[in-house]
Protein backbone atom coordinates (compact mmCIF):
# COMPACT_ATOMS: atom_id res chain seq x y z
CA UNK A 1 0.00 0.00 0.00
CA UNK A 2 1.33 3.55 -0.91
CA UNK A 3 1.94 6.11 1.61
CA UNK A 4 -0.97 8.23 -0.11
CA UNK A 5 -3.23 5.16 -0.19
CA UNK A 6 -2.66 4.22 3.22
CA UNK A 7 -3.00 7.63 4.84
CA UNK A 8 -6.73 7.92 3.65
CA UNK A 9 -7.97 3.96 4.09
CA UNK A 10 -6.88 3.10 7.25
CA UNK A 11 -9.16 6.28 8.74
CA UNK A 12 -11.74 5.08 6.25
CA UNK A 13 -11.24 1.89 7.95
CA UNK A 14 -11.37 3.27 11.57
CA UNK A 15 -14.78 5.15 10.37
CA UNK A 16 -16.13 2.31 9.02
CA UNK A 17 -15.69 0.23 12.01
CA UNK A 18 -16.32 2.42 14.69
CA UNK A 19 -19.90 3.57 13.27
CA UNK A 20 -20.41 -0.09 11.57
CA UNK A 21 -21.31 1.77 8.10
CA UNK A 22 -22.54 -0.57 5.14
CA UNK A 23 -20.59 -0.19 1.87
CA UNK A 24 -23.74 0.69 -0.94
CA UNK A 25 -22.01 -1.61 -3.55
CA UNK A 26 -23.01 -1.28 -7.69
CA UNK A 27 -25.56 -3.96 -8.85
CA UNK A 28 -22.45 -6.94 -9.84
CA UNK A 29 -21.57 -6.59 -6.02
CA UNK A 30 -18.36 -4.02 -6.54
CA UNK A 31 -17.36 -0.59 -5.61
CA UNK A 32 -20.05 1.53 -6.14
CA UNK A 33 -18.40 3.26 -9.48
CA UNK A 34 -15.55 1.64 -11.02
CA UNK A 35 -13.66 4.56 -12.45
CA UNK A 36 -11.88 4.37 -15.61
CA UNK A 37 -9.51 6.55 -18.07
CA UNK A 38 -8.40 6.11 -21.23
CA UNK A 39 -5.27 6.44 -20.16
CA UNK A 40 -5.33 2.55 -18.56
CA UNK A 41 -7.07 -0.26 -20.19
CA UNK A 42 -8.25 -0.88 -16.50
CA UNK A 43 -9.72 0.90 -14.17
CA UNK A 44 -8.06 3.55 -12.74
CA UNK A 45 -10.11 3.74 -9.42
CA UNK A 46 -13.18 3.77 -7.97
CA UNK A 47 -15.86 5.44 -5.74
CA UNK A 48 -17.33 3.54 -2.88
CA UNK A 49 -19.74 4.79 -0.62
CA UNK A 50 -20.50 3.56 3.17
CA UNK A 51 -23.85 4.84 5.35
CA UNK A 52 -24.69 3.87 8.99
CA UNK A 53 -27.44 5.44 11.62
CA UNK A 54 -24.92 8.30 12.29
CA UNK A 55 -23.15 8.60 9.26
CA UNK A 56 -25.81 9.87 6.50
CA UNK A 57 -23.24 8.92 3.84
CA UNK A 58 -19.28 8.07 3.55
CA UNK A 59 -17.77 8.80 -0.01
CA UNK A 60 -14.05 7.20 -0.29
CA UNK A 61 -12.52 8.11 -3.67
CA UNK A 62 -9.29 6.84 -5.06
CA UNK A 63 -7.52 7.30 -8.50
CA UNK A 64 -4.47 5.81 -9.34
CA UNK A 65 -2.59 6.37 -12.79
CA UNK A 66 1.15 5.06 -12.55
CA UNK A 67 1.56 6.13 -16.20
CA UNK A 68 1.91 9.96 -14.96
CA UNK A 69 2.75 9.20 -11.33
CA UNK A 70 -0.90 9.63 -9.78
CA UNK A 71 -1.75 8.29 -6.93
CA UNK A 72 -4.63 10.01 -5.78
CA UNK A 73 -7.34 9.34 -2.68
CA UNK A 74 -9.92 11.23 -0.73
CA UNK A 75 -12.33 10.59 1.92
CA UNK A 76 -15.48 13.06 3.10
CA UNK A 77 -17.66 11.81 5.74
CA UNK A 78 -21.06 13.29 5.84
CA UNK A 79 -23.27 14.17 9.11
CA UNK A 80 -26.43 13.71 8.71
CA UNK A 81 -27.63 17.13 7.02
CA UNK A 82 -30.18 18.26 9.88
CA UNK A 83 -27.75 18.69 12.34
CA UNK A 84 -25.24 20.97 13.47
CA UNK A 85 -22.31 18.17 13.85
CA UNK A 86 -19.23 18.96 11.22
CA UNK A 87 -18.50 16.64 7.84
CA UNK A 88 -14.69 15.20 8.08
CA UNK A 89 -12.68 15.32 5.35
CA UNK A 90 -8.86 14.58 4.17
CA UNK A 91 -7.38 14.23 1.11
CA UNK A 92 -3.69 12.31 0.44
CA UNK A 93 -1.81 12.76 -2.73
CA UNK A 94 1.55 11.50 -4.78
CA UNK A 95 2.13 13.36 -7.98
CA UNK A 96 5.45 12.22 -9.00
CA UNK A 97 8.10 12.63 -5.69
CA UNK A 98 5.45 15.34 -4.51
CA UNK A 99 2.82 14.87 -1.63
CA UNK A 100 0.12 16.70 -0.58
CA UNK A 101 -2.54 17.03 1.57
CA UNK A 102 -5.99 18.15 2.85
CA UNK A 103 -7.24 17.78 6.40
CA UNK A 104 -10.68 19.99 7.82
CA UNK A 105 -13.69 19.82 9.80
CA UNK A 106 -16.28 21.73 7.89
CA UNK A 107 -18.09 24.04 9.61
CA UNK A 108 -22.13 23.72 9.82
CA UNK A 109 -22.71 27.01 10.92
CA UNK A 110 -21.29 30.42 9.78
CA UNK A 111 -18.02 30.85 12.50
CA UNK A 112 -18.88 34.73 12.59
CA UNK A 113 -21.52 34.48 14.41
CA UNK A 114 -21.80 31.26 16.09
CA UNK A 115 -18.49 31.99 18.78
CA UNK A 116 -20.19 29.15 20.95
CA UNK A 117 -20.28 26.49 18.34
CA UNK A 118 -16.42 27.38 17.09
CA UNK A 119 -15.25 26.86 20.56
CA UNK A 120 -16.76 23.58 21.14
CA UNK A 121 -16.58 22.27 17.70
CA UNK A 122 -13.36 23.62 16.40
CA UNK A 123 -11.07 25.02 18.93
CA UNK A 124 -9.83 21.77 20.25
CA UNK A 125 -8.62 21.24 16.80
CA UNK A 126 -6.22 24.25 17.57
CA UNK A 127 -3.32 22.51 19.35
CA UNK A 128 -2.77 20.17 16.15
CA UNK A 129 -3.41 22.43 13.49
CA UNK A 130 -0.28 25.14 15.49
CA UNK A 131 1.93 21.94 15.77
CA UNK A 132 1.70 21.16 11.96
CA UNK A 133 2.22 24.88 11.42
CA UNK A 134 5.88 24.21 12.97
CA UNK A 135 6.65 21.48 10.55
CA UNK A 136 9.77 21.07 8.29
CA UNK A 137 9.24 19.82 5.04
CA UNK A 138 5.79 21.58 4.22
CA UNK A 139 4.86 24.37 1.28
CA UNK A 140 1.91 26.20 0.57
CA UNK A 141 -0.46 24.44 -1.27
CA UNK A 142 -2.79 26.28 -4.46
CA UNK A 143 -5.83 27.34 -2.70
CA UNK A 144 -7.80 30.57 -3.35
CA UNK A 145 -9.33 32.09 -0.63
CA UNK A 146 -12.76 31.70 -1.40
CA UNK A 147 -11.79 28.17 -1.08
CA UNK A 148 -10.66 28.17 2.06
CA UNK A 149 -13.43 30.77 2.94
CA UNK A 150 -16.33 27.49 2.33
CA UNK A 151 -14.11 25.47 3.97
CA UNK A 152 -12.62 26.09 7.70
CA UNK A 153 -9.41 28.54 9.70
CA UNK A 154 -8.29 24.64 10.89
CA UNK A 155 -7.75 23.31 7.46
CA UNK A 156 -4.71 21.97 7.02
CA UNK A 157 -3.43 21.95 3.29
CA UNK A 158 -0.06 22.22 2.07
CA UNK A 159 2.52 20.23 -0.29
CA UNK A 160 4.83 17.99 1.77
CA UNK A 161 7.95 15.85 1.23
CA UNK A 162 7.90 12.35 1.88
CA UNK A 163 9.19 12.47 5.41
CA UNK A 164 6.74 15.23 6.22
CA UNK A 165 3.78 13.13 4.64
CA UNK A 166 4.77 10.24 6.47
CA UNK A 167 3.87 12.19 9.65
CA UNK A 168 0.49 13.41 8.83
CA UNK A 169 -1.23 10.19 10.09
CA UNK A 170 -1.09 11.53 13.76
CA UNK A 171 -2.81 14.76 12.72
CA UNK A 172 -5.33 13.30 10.40
CA UNK A 173 -5.92 10.20 13.01
CA UNK A 174 -6.38 13.30 15.88
CA UNK A 175 -8.90 15.53 13.72
CA UNK A 176 -10.83 11.98 13.00
CA UNK A 177 -10.65 10.71 16.58
CA UNK A 178 -12.14 14.55 17.58
CA UNK A 179 -15.43 14.16 14.67
CA UNK A 180 -16.37 10.85 15.90
CA UNK A 181 -16.39 11.51 19.40
CA UNK A 182 -18.65 14.77 18.80
CA UNK A 183 -20.65 12.65 15.98
CA UNK A 184 -20.86 10.11 18.79
CA UNK A 185 -22.14 12.86 21.25
CA UNK A 186 -23.55 15.23 19.27
CA UNK A 187 -23.29 19.23 19.53
CA UNK A 188 -25.34 21.30 22.33
CA UNK A 189 -28.15 23.13 20.76
CA UNK A 190 -27.78 26.00 22.79
CA UNK A 191 -24.48 26.92 20.26
CA UNK A 192 -27.05 27.58 17.13
CA UNK A 193 -30.20 28.38 18.67
CA UNK A 194 -30.51 30.44 15.84
CA UNK A 195 -31.23 28.00 13.32
CA UNK A 196 -33.71 24.83 12.98
CA UNK A 197 -32.95 21.88 11.19
CA UNK A 198 -34.47 22.72 8.18
CA UNK A 199 -32.09 25.90 8.18
CA UNK A 200 -28.69 23.45 8.56
CA UNK A 201 -29.94 20.99 6.31
CA UNK A 202 -30.36 24.51 4.07
CA UNK A 203 -27.11 25.71 4.66
CA UNK A 204 -25.60 22.14 3.90
CA UNK A 205 -26.90 21.96 0.55
CA UNK A 206 -25.54 25.31 -0.11
CA UNK A 207 -21.98 24.60 1.71
CA UNK A 208 -21.34 21.57 0.00
CA UNK A 209 -22.53 22.83 -3.61
CA UNK A 210 -19.86 25.44 -3.39
CA UNK A 211 -17.56 23.35 -2.04
CA UNK A 212 -17.98 20.74 -4.70
CA UNK A 213 -18.13 23.68 -7.67
CA UNK A 214 -16.23 22.94 -10.55
CA UNK A 215 -16.03 26.58 -10.65
CA UNK A 216 -14.18 26.90 -7.28
CA UNK A 217 -12.02 23.83 -6.96
CA UNK A 218 -10.45 23.67 -10.26
CA UNK A 219 -9.00 19.89 -9.19
CA UNK A 220 -12.80 18.71 -11.17
CA UNK A 221 -11.37 19.94 -14.30
CA UNK A 222 -8.20 17.98 -14.11
CA UNK A 223 -10.07 14.96 -12.91
CA UNK A 224 -12.30 15.68 -16.66
CA UNK A 225 -9.52 15.25 -18.24
CA UNK A 226 -8.99 12.18 -16.49
CA UNK A 227 -12.58 10.40 -16.49
CA UNK A 228 -14.50 12.48 -18.98
CA UNK A 229 -16.97 14.70 -17.90
CA UNK A 230 -20.13 12.39 -17.33
CA UNK A 231 -17.91 10.54 -14.09
CA UNK A 232 -16.88 13.51 -12.35
CA UNK A 233 -20.28 14.77 -12.63
CA UNK A 234 -21.91 11.68 -10.67
CA UNK A 235 -19.30 11.75 -8.21
CA UNK A 236 -20.12 15.10 -7.27
CA UNK A 237 -24.04 14.51 -7.20
CA UNK A 238 -22.90 11.73 -4.52
CA UNK A 239 -20.32 14.14 -2.64
CA UNK A 240 -23.42 17.32 -2.69
CA UNK A 241 -25.83 14.09 -0.58
CA UNK A 242 -28.02 13.87 -4.21
CA UNK A 243 -30.13 10.44 -4.19
CA UNK A 244 -28.48 7.33 -5.57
Amino acid sequence: MSLSSELCLSNLQRLVEYFELEEILSEDGGPYLPLVSPMSPEPVGAMRIFSGAKVERAVYIGISVPAIGLDSHMLFAFAPSESALPHFTVDSVQAGPTYAFHLDLIPRVDLGTHLGWMDDVMMPLTPIWEEVQEWEGLTRAHIAPRQRAIMSPWMLVNRATEEAFEKMSEPVGAYLELWLKLVENGVSESTHTDMTASDLARRDQENRALIFSPEVDKVWAQIERLLGPSVPAEMRSVLRGEAL
